[in-house]
């Protein structure tokens, strides 16, 4: 894992686990960078933070390095990956000892994918990268979650949803309602009340996928690339400039580091609004 302060680094992640759907879809042991590059760039897209360009060269090379991944041919440290990778037509893939090990061990991809997913991303993206990738899991690992935590957000918030308000009881159980980390926890955001917001499933998943943030004056900006039907504007973008619904003490309102993570990392919307 690539650390940089709290930065987020999934593009080796992103690119073992499409080179692991590869593997499972086709046996594929081996693909050429240029016909894999739009799907690792769709992946960086849509699972990586915002940037300005996205390079699924970077990974396609360095991860030689670490000892499980080679090239069918050499690439100058001094080239431009991108344009060597296209125009020597590079394939990469796993070594050869790593395809043995998968075979061997009928469990490892399982093994494997569930790391990468508990350390590079939040719970309720698991499913859709799982399906992005083509991954096909025997065994998909819950991370186990600090009950504590979600108690106390939800009480914070008086157990509804930050965004919308939505609450609903069955039997005085509470339905629908997550505690999300606004910092994610696989990034060290801690599990304290202003890292936290109620938030109902749906808001919880648009959250993490960066579809809206909250800003330092609490109120929802939602991404100016997040479209939809009549429903879109129900459920999410008639709250875009309205202010959440602030928990019960000013002591657990959402922390201006944990927001700005969230802003640099996660959302996928105009940052200028923030910063």
């Amino acid at each position: 894992m690539w650390k940089k302060g709290d930065q987020r680094a999934p593009h080796k992640p992103l690119l073992i686990l499409y080179a692991l759907g590869q593997w499972q879809l086709t046996c594929q042991k081996r693909f050429l960078y240029v016909d894999a590059r739009p799907k690792l760039v769709e992946l960086l897209i849509e699972y990586g933070p915002k940037r300005k360009s996205y390079h699924p060269e970077q990974p396609f090379v360095r991860l030689a390095r670490d000892g499980i991944w080679e090239l069918d041919k050499p690439i100058l440290m001094s080239s431009s990956f991108n344009k060597a990778l296209i125009d020597d037509g590079v394939s990469g893939g796993f070594t050869e000892e790593i395809y043995q090990l998968l075979e061997k061990d009928g469990t490892l991809v399982d093994q494997i994918v569930n790391t990468l997913l508990e350390h590079h991303f939040p719970e309720t993206l698991h499913n859709e990268i799982l399906q992005a990738t083509g991954l096909q899991l025997t065994y998909y690992r819950r991370r186990k979650r600090d009950p504590e935590f979600r108690e106390r957000v939800l009480s914070a918030y008086q157990h509804q949803c930050a965004i919308c308000g939505f609450q609903v009881k069955l039997n005085q159980q509470l339905i629908g309602i997550e505690a999300a980390h606004i910092k994610w926890h696989n990034i060290g955001g801690p599990d304290r009340e202003e890292n936290g917001l109620a938030l109902c499933s749906l808001h919880h998943q648009l959250f993490d996928r960066g579809v809206f943030a909250v800003s330092q004056n609490y109120r929802i900006h939602v991404s100016e690339q997040a479209v939809g039907n009549e429903a879109f504007y129900d459920y999410v973008k008639r709250f875009d400039e309205q202010l959440i619904h602030k928990p019960v003490q000013q002591i657990y309102l959402p922390k201006e580091e944990f927001i700005y993570w969230h802003v640099k990392e996660v959302y996928k919307g105009d940052v200028g609004d923030f910063i």
